[in-house]
Formats: C-alpha cells, sequence, structure tokens
C-alpha cells in the first residue's frame, strides 16, 4: 500500500512539474517572444525580460532578437548614369520592429535576410544606375584644397575635380534608405541605416583606368625631362656665353699687354735711332737677315745691297790694321 502511494506521489509530482515548466517561461534580456496557440498568434508580443506565464501542452514560445541585426549583401556589378560598370558593396543595420507582422511574412531571420536581399539590391540599384560615378565616390561638400591640383593635370581633369556635385554618397545612401523603408515595415522590420562598403571598377574598366593612369604618368615624366633638358640646355648656354667672354677679355687684355710692349718697343727703338742711326740700320739689318736666315740658306748678295755694304765697310779698319 505504501509503494502504491509513493509511486502515485511521484507521478503527481512530475505532472506537476510538467505542467509548471509548460506553464512558465523565461525571456532574456536582448529578446521578444509571441505565443503561438494551434498555429495562430494570441496576445501582443512580449518584450520584457524576466519570467512569463503561458498555457501549458497547448501554447509554443517563439523567440526574436531585440537587438540590432546586420544585413550583408553580395558584391553587384552595376553601371552607372555614365554607363561606367562598377562593383558596389552594401552592408545595412536591421532589427525586428513588431514580432507579430515578423512572424506572419517571413517566420525567420534567414527569411527576413532573403527578403532584405530582394529589396535593398533592386534599391541600390536603381539609386546607382541614377547617379553619376563622381556622386558615388564623392562628399556633396568637398572641394579641392587650393593648390594640390598639379599644373600638369589636365584641363579636362582639373575641371572634373572643380565641379560640384549636386549630391554625394551621403545623400545617396540616405535615398537607398528612404526607399527602403517605404516596403521594409510590412514585413515587421525596421531599417536602421544602410552603407556602403567597397566600390570599385569591373575588371575590364580597372584595366582600361590603369592604362590611361600610367599614360597620364609617362606623358607627365616626358615634361618634366623636356624641361630639364631645356634648362641643361639654357644652363650649357650661358656656360659657353660667359667662357666666351671671358676668353674675350683675356684676349683684349692680351693685346692691350701686347701693345704697352710694341710701344715700349718702339720707343726704345726711336731712342737708339736717334743715338746713332747708323748703328741702329746696321743691327736692324742683322736681325733681319738673321731671322730670315737658318743654317742650311745660301747667302747671294749684291754689291749695293746694305748688307754687303756693312761687311765691305768692317773689312776696311782690319786691311788698314795690317
Amino acid at each position: 500500500m505504501k509503494s502504491t502511494l509513493k509511486i502515485g506521489l511521484g507521478i503527481v509530482a512530475v505532472a506537476i512539474l510538467l505542467v509548471l515548466s509548460g506553464t512558465f517561461y523565461r525571456l532574456p534580456e536582448g529578446q521578444q517572444a509571441v505565443i503561438v496557440q494551434f498555429g495562430r498568434l494570441v496576445g501582443a508580443p512580449v518584450t520584457a525580460a524576466g519570467l512569463h506565464v503561458k498555457l501549458p501542452f497547448v501554447q509554443e514560445v517563439r523567440r526574436f532578437e531585440k537587438r540590432l541585426l546586420i544585413w550583408d549583401g553580395d558584391p553587384n556589378q552595376i553601371p552607372t548614369k555614365g554607363r561606367e560598370f562598377i562593383w558596389i558593396d552594401t552592408t545595412a543595420r536591421w532589427r525586428i520592429a513588431d514580432a507579430k507582422k515578423f512572424l506572419e511574412s517571413v517566420a525567420t531571420e534567414a527569411g527576413a535576410q532573403s527578403r532584405l536581399n530582394d529589396i535593398i539590391d533592386s534599391v541600390v540599384r536603381d539609386q546607382v544606375s541614377g547617379s553619376e560615378l563622381v556622386e558615388l565616390v564623392r562628399s556633396a561638400s568637398w572641394e579641392v584644397p587650393a593648390g594640390e591640383i598639379l599644373e600638369e593635370v589636365p584641363a579636362e581633369v582639373r575641371e572634373e575635380l572643380k565641379k560640384r556635385v549636386s549630391r554625394g554618397r551621403e545623400e545617396l545612401t540616405r535615398s537607398i534608405l528612404a526607399e527602403a523603408r517605404k516596403v521594409i515595415p510590412q514585413y515587421g522590420i525596421e531599417l536602421v541605416d544602410v552603407r556602403i562598403k567597397r566600390l570599385n571598377y569591373v575588371e575590364s574598366v580597372r584595366e582600361k583606368v590603369y592604362a590611361r593612369m600610367i599614360s597620364e604618368r609617362k606623358r607627365i615624366a616626358a615634361r618634366f625631362r623636356s624641361e630639364g633638358e631645356g634648362r641643361s640646355a639654357e644652363i650649357l648656354g650661358t656656360m659657353e656665353k660667359e667662357l666666351r667672354q671671358i676668353r674675350s677679355g683675356a684676349y683684349r687684355r692680351a693685346q692691350e699687354v701686347r701693345g704697352k710692349a710694341d710701344a715700349a718697343a718702339t720707343r726704345v727703338y726711336g731712342e737708339a735711332y736717334s743715338r746713332d742711326p747708323e748703328f741702329y740700320a746696321f743691327s736692324r739689318t742683322l736681325e733681319a737677315y738673321r731671322e730670315g736666315q737658318n743654317k742650311d740658306s745660301v747667302l747671294i748678295l749684291t754689291t749695293d745691297s746694305d748688307y754687303y755694304r756693312y761687311l765691305k765697310q768692317a773689312a776696311r779698319p782690319e786691311r788698314a790694321a795690317r
């Protein structure tokens, strides 16, 4: 009898535990829940953390995140308004704003991610295809700092850099967010923000851009080399001019010195001539013959030449002395 009573009490205790476990449920911080009874939603979503009550066995608790969730889309190839094909990678933050709508429309977070893929990708494609490339990479308030553009940059590129855009990347992301928010609330989702993570040219366009950059750098390098060669020629020309001036000055100075020396020699010759004209004439005649003859020369004199006359006069005193 006692053993039967114990068994009965044990069964009752287990039943009570089962009923209690099916009646109470704990909701952690950062989660929210909805109650489902026979496949239909019952009551309002539960958002407060703590211990809550439900009907055991007939009601089921569906739990969802209350915190921010991340949507990370796949990179897409999209043409801009100017027909430049780019890869664009976007991300967004979202939360479950209405758990009841969320459960009825998408059921799970995976379903929500799939729906966000369709909505955000479509909006991004529409906005990017209606925008110029410069609007995707530049802020509307950005201006080129004074003196930052090199003189070698082509005029068309310089004008493109100075051109103000009607809307920049911030305005574009705000437009994407506003358009997506028109559709997303019906799924019980609140879209917090959208961001462009990465933007790049597609491979074929990127190769053309790199080729253009290389060509531009080569053109600038060629211009620098040309300017350097021109400067080198200018320096060499200046140096040659200065050398000619130095040589001219040195030649002029040498001529002045030579002129002064010749004048001094002429003065000395003049003084000698005034003192003894006959000896001066004799000396000059000998000097002239010495300069005009060498050891192999044969001298032929006439009887009326000055040199013969001087030799003849020089021989007379010798015979007289004998």
